[in-house]
C-alpha cells in the first residue's frame, strides 16, 4: 500500500474508528482534512484505549486522594508512601484483544508493558500477578490458556521477577473475548520519583532501547472495537517481546536516574511514539517537533505513519537535562541499546513531525492530549427481580457436592499454572501464588507487601453496583486476613461495547460500587486501565472490574498463613452464614445462574 497517496474517504476514516462526528471535529480544528498521517494520529489518541472518552466522566467519581498517596491517576503509576522514606509503585493493565489474536505474544508483552510502566517511575519491580479470564466451551480455550501462560512465564521468569498469582476463571461469557490483566509493583526511595511531564521548552527529545518495526501497528485502534471473526486474522497488529532487552532497558534507564540525567521519561506503550510524545508534552503544556529521519528502525522504507503508530517492544522517550546527551548516549551504548536524539519541546502548541525533510503532520498537541471527545453515553441498570430458588425439596448428596466443587475448574488448585512462573526469583517472597495474598519483603526492613487481585464477575452483572462493592471488599479482606493493613487500589475495567445502554449501566454501576467502598474502607484509587469493547458478534463479557489491593505489614513475623495444621480449631466468623445467593454452588451444583440464582450478598462496611 502507498501510504504517500492514500486518499482519506468514508471506509478509511471508519476503519480508523473515527465517527462521522469526530471527524468532523478534526476538520474544524486543523481548518483542513487531515493526512494519513495525522489521521492516524487522531486515531491513536481518541480512541477509547487511550482517551477513555466513554468513561472520563464516570473516572472522576473515584477517591484517588489520601495521606498515604504520592501520586495518584494520570502518570504511568501510582505510587504510595509505606513509611521510612520508601514508596510503592503499582498499576494493573489490560492486554485482553492482542492475547485472543496471539497468547503467547499478547500476554508477553502485557508484562513487558506493565514492567515499563513501573521502571519508568524509577522504581525497581519487585511483584507482578494476573488476572485472566477464559470461556470454558471453545475449542480454543486449551490453546488460549496454554499460550498466555507461557507468555506471562517466559517474560517474567526471563527479565526476573516473582508471579504471586492471583485469579482464573472460566465461562462462556469468555469464549469469544479473553482476559489478560497484569499487575505489576515496585519501589523506591519517595524523594527519587520520576515522571512523565516535559518541564520546559527546547530540552533535547531522546529515544531509548530497541528499534522501531510495523508490529503492532493500530493495536490500540483494535483494542477499541469488539471483535469479529475477520479480527481474529490480525496477527501483525500484535506486539513482538524480548524480556532480556527489557533488562538491560531497566538497567540503563535506572543508571540515567541515578546520576541526575532524566527529566522526564514515558513508556512507548498503545500507539507508541504517537502517545508517548503527545502525554509527555501535553503534561508540560507544551508542544514538540519530531525528525523521523533520526528514528532507529530495522525495517526499510517505513512511513510517517508507520512509525507514529508502531507499538514495537521495549522502547522509551525521555527529555535530557542539557548538557548530559554524552554521557546518556555513553550508558546506553554500554547496554547494546539505542539512543538517539528524534526531536525536541517547543512553546508553542503543536505536534510536528517531519520525514524527509518533509512536514509530514502539523497538529494542535493540547487538541490531542487533553481535549479528546468525551461523551455522556446513555445508560441504564437494570434491575434483577432476585428470585431465590426454593430449596426446600431439592436432594443433594453433601460429599458428591463437595468433590464436585472443587473439582471444578473455577475452584480446583491453580498449581498447575502457577508452578510455570518463578515466583521465588528476587529472594524476597514470604507468601507464594495460592494463598490468600501474596507478599514480598521490603530489602533490609522487617516491612512486607502485601498483594491481591478480586472480582466476582457473576455478582457484578446480577446487581453492578453492589458487584463493584463487592471486589473491593473481596481484595480489603484477603489483605487483613494475611495480617496486612490495606492502603490503596489499582482497577482494571473490563466491560464490552459502552455504545449499548446496558453495558453502559454495568460501567456506571461497578464505578459507583467501588468508589462507595474505596471511600468507606479509605482505599483510594491511584492507577487503573480500562479495556472496553470485550465483545465477539455481539456477545458481551461478563462485567469484570477487577481490583488490585495493596497493604502493609508492619513486622514480617506477624503475616497470617492460609495454611492450617491438623488439629486446629475452626472458627467460622461474619454474619448470615445461610446466604447462597449468586453462590457458586447455585451455579455450579444445582445450574442455576442470573435472575433466578437470588440476590447479590450486601456488605455492612462497619463491620
Amino acid at each position: 500500500m502507498n501510504l504517500a497517496n492514500l486518499e482519506i474517504n468514508e471506509t478509511l476514516i471508519r476503519k480508523h474508528g473515527i465517527s462521522d462526528q469526530e471527524y468532523q471535529l478534526i476538520i474544524d480544528l486543523i481548518n483542513r482534512k487531515p493526512n494519513i498521517t495525522e489521521l492516524g494520529i487522531f486515531s491513536a489518541m481518541w480512541n477509547e484505549h487511550c482517551s477513555y472518552k466513554s468513561t472520563k466522566k464516570w473516572l472522576k467519581e473515584l477517591p484517588t486522594e489520601g495521606p498515604q498517596v504520592i501520586c495518584g491517576p494520570g502518570e504511568n503509576a501510582g505510587v504510595i508512601d509505606i513509611d521510612d522514606g520508601d514508596a510503592l509503585v503499582f498499576k494493573i493493565e489490560s492486554h485482553n484483544h492482542p492475547s485472543y489474536i496471539d497468547p503467547f505474544q499478547g500476554a508477553s508483552t502485557g508484562v513487558g508493558g506493565i514492567l515499563r510502566d513501573i521502571f519508568t517511575m524509577g522504581a525497581k519491580p519487585i511483584a507482578t500477578m494476573n488476572a485472566l479470564s477464559f470461556g470454558n466451551k471453545s475449542k480454543k480455550v486449551k490453546n488460549l490458556l496454554t499460550g498466555v501462560v507461557e507468555g506471562i512465564g517466559s517474560y517474567g521468569n526471563s527479565f526476573g521477577v516473582p508471579n504471586l498469582g492471583g485469579e482464573l476463571r472460566f465461562d462462556s461469557s469468555y469464549d469469544g473475548n479473553c482476559l489478560v490483566n497484569v499487575f505489576a509493583a515496585g519501589i523506591l526511595k519517595k524523594d527519587n520519583i520520576f515522571y512523565s511531564a516535559a518541564t520546559k521548552s527546547d530540552l533535547p527529545l531522546v529515544y531509548l532501547g530497541a528499534k522501531t518495526g510495523r508490529d503492532g501497528i493500530g493495536g490500540a485502534t483494535m483494542a477499541s472495537n469488539e471483535f469479529s471473526i475477520e479480527k481474529q486474522k490480525e496477527r501483525p497488529t500484535v506486539q513482538i517481546g524480548d524480556p532480556f532487552m527489557e533488562k538491560c532497558l531497566l538497567e540503563a534507564c535506572l543508571e540515567l536516574m541515578r546520576i541526575g540525567a532524566v527529566i522526564s521519561i514515558q513508556d512507548m506503550g498503545a500507539a507508541g511514539l504517537t502517545c508517548s510524545a503527545v502525554e509527555m508534552a501535553g503534561k508540560g503544556n507544551l508542544g514538540i517537533i519530531l525528525n523521523l529521519d533520526k528514528v532507529p528502525v530495522r525495517e526499510k522504507d517505513m512511513h510517517a505513519y508507520e512509525m507514529m503508530l508502531s507499538e514495537s517492544q521495549e522502547r522509551m522517550l525521555m527529555t535530557l537535562a542539557p548538557g548530559m546527551e554524552e554521557r546518556a548516549r555513553e550508558i546506553f551504548n554500554k547496554w547494546d541499546l539505542d539512543f538517539a536524539i528524534i526531536g525536541k519541546t517547543i512553546l508553542e502548541d503543536r505536534f510536528k513531525i517531519y520525514h524527509h525533510s518533509r512536514l509530514e503532520a502539523d497538529l494542535p498537541l493540547q487538541a490531542l492530549s487533553s481535549n479528546s471527545p468525551e461523551y455522556d453515553r446513555k445508560w441504564v441498570i437494570n434491575k434483577k427481580r432476585n428470585l431465590m430458588p426454593d430449596l426446600n425439596f431439592v436432594e443433594i448428596n453433601i460429599m458428591d457436592a463437595l468433590k464436585s466443587l472443587i473439582a471444578n475448574p473455577n475452584y480446583c488448585s491453580r498449581k498447575v499454572v502457577w508452578e510455570q512462573f518463578d515466583h521465588m526469583v528476587l529472594a524476597n517472597t514470604l507468601e507464594p501464588p495460592g494463598s490468600n495474598a501474596g507478599i514480598i519483603r521490603i530489602n533490609d526492613s522487617k516491612k512486607a507487601i502485601a498483594f491481591s487481585l478480586d472480582c466476582n464477575p457473576r455478582y457484578c452483572e446480577q446487581d453492578p453496583v453492589l458487584g463493584g462493592i463487592q471486589a473491593v471488599t473481596e481484595t480489603f479482606r484477603n489483605l487483613i486476613i494475611s495480617g496486612a493493613k490495606p492502603l490503596a487500589i489499582t482497577n482494571n475495567l473490563n466491560f464490552g461495547n459502552p455504545e449499548k445502554v446496558e453495558i453502559m449501566g454495568q460501567i456506571v454501576g461497578c464505578v459507583k460500587g467501588i468508589s462507595e467502598a474505596s471511600k468507606k474502607l479509605d482505599m483510594p484509587i491511584v492507577s487503573g486501565n480500562v479495556s472496553l469493547y470485550n465483545e465477539t458478534n455481539g456477545k458481551s463479557i461478563l462485567p469484570t472490574p477487577t481490583i488490585g489491593g495493596v497493604g502493609i505489614i508492619r513486622d514480617y513475623n506477624h503475616i497470617i498463613s492460609i495454611k492450617a495444621n491438623v488439629n486446629d480449631c475452626l472458627i467460622l466468623l461474619g454474619e448470615n452464614p445461610n446466604h447462597l445467593g449468586q453462590s457458586a454452588f447455585l451455579k455450579e451444583i444445582l445450574d442455576i445462574s442470573g435472575e433466578k440464582a437470588g440476590p447479590v450478598p450486601k456488605i455492612n462496611f462497619k463491620k
